[in-house]
């Protein structure tokens, strides 16, 4: 029998390593090809990497919590098959927990996404979801009863805990690292946020006007999110300076506009899937990409590249009622712009016939950015450019 040298693959242009979380294989396994062999974790999403051929696990070669890097021979397998160096490495977005392939199979069969499946009650070996299980919940499903989501974090048992009150739970590990990642944001950047008003009514009643219609004719959802970095966009353009990062006391200029969208993922997780290049799209263009990139980040489908480069990144807070906020800069950015829900105000409308009183749809935007190389006029000035470019909408030279 020949040897396999399985290695460790490229998962995006930024990532250079993994971490080992776990094999699903045992030394002197027999593996069919696409079995899952082994759970690895970069620094924004966990993956799975199957055999891409049919033989015995001879020996791993990193434990887990070992680094390993891309291009590393992470484990030798035995095999009959020939030409092995032009067999491709499978790689599958992965969870918490193991699925069987029959439990993946109807997963798909009913569009059950993963994250969807991590929420399901598993009353196999170590909490792994059976075939049972995952047909009683789509019995349930399908009668509408409200299943209890599964908690982010996984809870541990207290131990000489005197305040029964109390549970000790323990941070998942995306949750670590988003807290890692918060926490080394604050201490490197020094954050001021500026707070703007806009005037979105024409972008609301052109919207309201059309996405029926245009949803039916590109089978697409028209999105306020693809306006937004539209605007962004035409505001980086505008005062490119806010398009940078720092290394020590360099400034490096980014030519490219990769716009970042933080997104809550129904675990409760954050995500930032990336839109590259985001100045070369249209609005149509715009629409379609970002719909696709938060389905894929909520059904984690995402490819590792796909999170890694953001330039600049955009926060809807308003998706959760909030009003402004004060986002933590997404390192190595320099900048973050937190979008708040619209509401109806009653206002003053200046016209050339004198003031007017009417009711229009207003949004608080939400600037924050590094003090250390933007100034208040440079951060305030692309929140305002930001607003004024919403408030010039002209729906006239759209879709």
């Amino acid at each position: 029998m020949a040897e396999y040298n399985l290695t460790l693959p490229a998962m995006g242009e930024s990532i250079a390593e993994a971490t080992i979380i776990r094999w699903l294989k045992k030394e002197g396994d027999f593996v069919k090809k696409e079995d899952l062999l082994v759970e690895i974790a970069t620094d924004k999403v966990n993956s799975e990497i199957s055999s891409p051929v049919n033989g015995i696990l001879k020996k791993k070669l990193f434990a887990p919590n070992e680094v390993a890097k891309v291009g590393n021979f992470i484990a030798i397998l035995e095999t009959e098959e020939k030409f092995l160096e032009d067999i491709p490495i499978i790689i599958e977005k992965s969870k918490k927990r193991f699925y069987s392939p029959l439990v993946r199979t109807i997963a798909q069969r009913e569009g059950i996404s993963f994250y969807e499946l991590e929420t399901i009650e598993g009353t196999g070996e170590k909490e792994r979801v059976t075939k049972k299980d995952i047909l009683k919940y789509i019995r349930i499903k399908k009668n509408n009863i409200v299943i209890p989501k599964y908690n982010r974090y996984c809870s541990i048992p207290s131990i000489n805990n005197k305040n029964q009150n109390e549970e000790i739970v323990e941070m998942d590990r995306m949750r670590r690292i988003t807290a890692e990642h918060m926490i080394k944001s604050k201490n490197i950047s020094a954050h001021v946020t500026s707070f703007v008003e806009a005037d979105v009514t024409n972008i609301v009643k052109w919207r309201e006007k059309i996405k029926d219609t245009f949803q039916k004719n590109t089978g697409e959802k028209l999105t306020l999110m693809s306006i937004f970095v539209e605007c962004v966009v035409k505001a980086i353009k505008d005062l490119p300076m806010i398009n940078i990062s720092v290394n020590g006391t360099s400034i490096i200029k980014k030519k490219n506009i990769h716009i970042g969208l933080a997104t809550a993922l129904p675990n409760g997780n954050l995500i930032v899937p990336v839109i590259k290049n985001a100045d070369s799209y249209n609005l149509i263009g715009l629409i379609k990409i970002i719909n696709d990139l938060i389905k894929r980040a909520k059904s984690n489908q995402l490819k590792p590249e796909e999170t890694q480069g953001g330039t600049y990144t955009i926060s809807n807070i308003g998706s959760f009622g909030n009003l402004f906020g004060t986002p933590i800069i997404h390192q190595p950015q320099v900048a973050i712009l937190a979008i708040g829900i619209i509401q109806k105000k009653l206002s003053i409308i200046e016209t050339p016939k004198g003031d007017l009183i009417g009711i229009r749809h207003k949004i608080y935007l939400s600037h924050s950015y590094d003090h250390r190389v933007i100034d208040g006029v440079l951060g305030g000035c692309f929140a305002k450019k930001v607003a004024l470019y919403l408030e010039e909408f002209n729906c006239y030279t759209k879709i």
